[in-house]
């Protein structure tokens, strides 16, 4: 019995103790899971406090990429919101015009512009007429006037003859004649113009004429090579003599170098090419040119070649009046005969802002000079002198120039313009 009560006794005590023990263990567990948490959350503070920053920069950009996306699509609806209207509006006008459009008449019906139809009637006319003549060159038609100004001689201008025999009679040895005419008037003199005179170089002012006369034509071409050959390579004046035979110059600087250097090879090669002295001759007859003849080569020393201070005179007045070439040739004779070197004649009686487009001509037993003369005041007037002399006697050119000057101060002063009224001037 007592072996039962020890055993009773330390079984209880065994339990008690055991019990005591895995009352112990449970609180050790708790403490130990209560200090787990309590670090795991101070770590989970300090995580936060470290990746604050980054967390931030995160955020923000993710922001930033949000609204780009959506101003992108707004953008794309904004785009294809617009060209949808833009489409509707275009149909409903291409509608209305489709409506309003009767389809059973042309859609561009004929619209009466004479010109145009002109231009499409010559161009339709020109087409036939290429394909009908493809192998004839085209012809070109000068743009002269079919209803030329004509130049009417209103008076003789006594008193400036008057001058002239004042003037001549102080050089008994020389034979002048002289023309002049007044282009705005028709006034004019005329101090032994007709009488015959040797041309010299004054030739190749109707030469250039009757050149720039087939380039208005279309015979011939400003660019066309001309060569030069033993036949047509003459002496004296000019430089293009001294180029190797076979030497091809374009005809425009052919017909320039003619008048602005005086050069005779240049001139015997104008005159081949537009048929020769006999053609030349007709035409001069045609222009209504009495005295004016080329019967020989230049420099043509004897004087041979003729022509007269009237004759000169008439035929600048009628290229001055569209008469003979159209305006672009006129242009292009008056720019190359106001390059002419020789400036010793009619220029030296102008004053300084006159402009003279001429040509002079120097043998031993004549010296002349004729051109168009612009003055300051916008008077145009033409002057052409001839003057016979003793063989190269030097006072033939002091008389033409006092001649031109004579002429010019007259034509400056002999017509008063009205004066400008006030009221005019106060108008203005």
């Amino acid at each position: 019995m007592g072996g039962n009560i020890l055993a009773i006794f330390l079984s209880r005590t065994h339990g008690e103790n055991n019990y005591r023990r895995k009352a112990s263990g449970t609180r050790a567990n708790r403490r130990n899971i209560k200090s787990k948490v309590a670090q795991t959350q101070t770590n989970k503070r300090l995580i936060r406090k470290t990746n604050a920053p980054y967390t931030s920069i995160t955020q923000e950009n993710i922001v930033t990429q949000a609204k780009e996306q959506q101003n992108l699509v707004n953008i794309i609806f904004n785009n294809v919101f617009r060209l949808t209207i833009f489409g509707v509006g275009i149909g409903t006008i291409f509608g209305s015009v489709l409506a309003n459009t009767d389809l059973t008449k042309p859609l561009f019906p004929k619209i009466d512009i004479p010109f145009v139809d002109r231009v499409a009637q010559n161009t339709s006319a020109n087409q036939e007429t290429n394909s009908s003549q493809e192998s004839k060159p085209l012809a070109y038609t000068p743009e002269v006037s079919s209803n030329p100004e004509e130049l009417k001689f209103s008076e003789e201008l006594t008193a400036l003859r008057s001058k002239f025999d004042t003037l001549r009679a102080k050089y008994p040895q020389l034979e002048p004649g002289a023309f002049f005419v007044d282009l705005d008037n028709g006034a004019y003199v005329n101090y032994n113009g007709i009488a015959p005179f040797p041309a010299a170089s004054t030739i190749k002012i109707p030469v250039l004429v009757a050149f720039l006369q087939d380039i208005d034509e279309g015979k011939i071409y400003l660019d066309e090579k001309l060569t030069m050959t033993e036949a047509n390579r003459v002496p004296h004046s000019g430089n293009m003599q001294y180029q190797p035979l076979g030497t091809q110059f374009t005809a425009l600087y052919t017909a320039t170098e003619m008048i602005i250097n005086s050069d005779n090879t240049a001139t015997e090669m104008i005159i081949e090419r537009l048929g020769g002295k006999d053609e030349l001759n007709k035409r001069f007859q045609e222009w209504g040119l009495e005295n004016t003849v080329i019967r020989n080569l230049l420099p043509d020393l004897e004087g041979t070649n003729t022509t007269s201070p009237r004759d000169l005179g008439i035929l600048l007045a009628k290229v001055n009046q569209g008469d003979l070439l159209s305006v672009r040739s006129r242009d292009r004779l008056l720019e190359i005969m106001r390059r002419t070197k020789t400036q010793t004649l009619l220029p030296q009686g102008l004053e300084n802002n006159a402009i003279i487009a001429h040509k002079t001509g120097d043998i031993g037993t004549v010296l002349g000079d004729a051109g168009i003369i612009d003055m300051p005041t916008g008077k145009r007037y033409i002057g052409a002198v001839l003057v016979k002399r003793p063989h190269n006697d030097y006072s033939a050119r002091t008389l033409i120039q006092e001649i031109s000057r004579t002429a010019y101060q007259h034509f400056k002063w002999y017509l008063a313009r009205p004066p400008i009224s006030s009221n005019e001037t106060s108008s203005q």
